[in-house]
């Protein structure tokens, strides 16, 4: 396998300008696998763009999708009509391209293969509309052999389309890999915890009604602080409620939106549907837990890597990036910061993938070493 990856970004009036700015940056020896990210500024224009890299290229397999924001090496472009490419130099059936999976049935006829060698590890795209991608995560997890899947949702203000070697639409698509390709990947939150961990102990639903057997809302008074508990109704881009995740060797959590609270009863309701005996531990969103976080990510997946990568995918919640780190493209200053420069693109999700969950306010980072 080539250790060349190349890559090529930038912004333009329309999506000819932007292509035609890109392309020139793309230049090196025969590639295998293209990975295309545009602003969803330019989600009508998808297949003609798809069409122009293939024939400009030569590549005949890609993947990618849309976002409201995408990202390259130490450059966030956000809206704006914006176009991240990545070419790969890949070993025949060390890879394959996958869609078509719209539901958890069609898992069952889904050939999740790379030629004829097992799957290992996948870098996935998904709807956000369709209510099964968490039930279709979990399983194709299962089918590879890492368990391992990283990815987002699209995230766009019109189509939410999706490339699997053509524009597709609806469901779950990427491209598996066999285990003769090397990738590091870690995850990185966007929160941090307040407070400790509570135990539900009575809930309907997405309501919880108590916590450690008290009024969930006086609890959550308590882990806030006198000053938030005044106002309550500035909360909301503020205080999350995190699910921890069983077996976790990392700490792991799942961040969810406190979606109401009822003052009267003491009732907090979330994003998330939750069980009597499930563990929820509250958490506030801020720059600096989120890049104190990000810098122990960095240095964890970089201790794993033994090598400066060919290349890497990078996936982030739509509130992160420029919301939560500024907008000179602080977040992906820190992983050049870290890594130097080197091929990167991704974009801002509607939801993260990583392992064999769906995540929200995180950032995942996969390295091809």
């Amino acid at each position: 396998m080539s250790n060349t990856f190349r890559f090529g970004h930038a912004a333009g009036k329309d999506w000819q300008e932007a292509a035609n700015l890109c392309l020139p940056q793309l230049g090196g020896p025969p590639a295998d696998l293209g990975f295309l990210y545009v602003t969803d500024l330019l989600a009508d224009n998808l297949a003609d763009i798809l069409d122009f890299f293939r024939q400009r290229t030569g590549v005949q397999h890609w993947v990618g999708t849309v976002g409201i924001g995408i990202c390259a090496s130490a450059r966030e472009y956000l809206d704006e009509p914006a176009i991240a490419v990545m070419l790969g130099e890949f070993a025949p059936d060390t890879y394959q391209v996958f869609s078509g999976i719209k539901s958890v049935n069609d898992l069952s006829i889904a050939r999740l293969k790379c030629g004829e060698r097992a799957a290992n590890f996948a870098i996935v795209h998904a709807d956000p509309r369709n209510s099964e991608v968490p039930g279709i995560i979990s399983g194709i997890a299962e089918k590879v052999d890492s368990g391992f899947l990283v990815g987002g949702l699209t995230s766009s203000r019109r189509q939410n389309p999706q490339i699997a070697n053509k524009v597709v639409q609806g469901g779950l698509s990427g491209v598996l890999f066999s285990d003769d390709v090397t990738v590091a990947t870690r995850l990185t939150q966007g929160c941090s915890p307040i407070g400790a961990k509570h135990v539900v102990t009575q809930a309907q639903r997405n309501v919880i009604v108590t916590l450690d057997g008290r009024p969930a809302l006086d609890v959550l008074k308590e882990d806030i602080g006198e000053k938030l508990a005044r106002d309550l109704n500035g909360l909301g881009s503020l205080i999350f409620a995190g699910l921890p995740i069983a077996g976790s060797d990392t700490g792991d959590y799942l961040v969810r939106n406190l979606v109401g609270l009822d003052v009267a009863r003491g009732l907090v309701a979330i994003g998330d549907m939750v069980e009597t005996g499930a563990q929820l531990i509250f958490c506030r969103r801020d720059t600096a837990s989120a890049a104190e976080d990000m810098g122990r990510m960095l240095k964890s997946i970089k201790q794993g890597l033994y090598t400066r990568p060919r290349g890497g995918v990078y996936y982030s919640c739509i509130g992160r990036g420029a919301n939560l780190f500024g907008p000179d493209s602080e977040e992906l200053k820190m992983i050049a910061a870290e890594f130097g420069d080197f091929p990167l693109v991704g974009f801002f999700c509607n939801g993260e993938i990583s392992h064999n969950r769906l995540y929200g306010y995180t950032g995942v980072l996969t390295l091809f070493a």
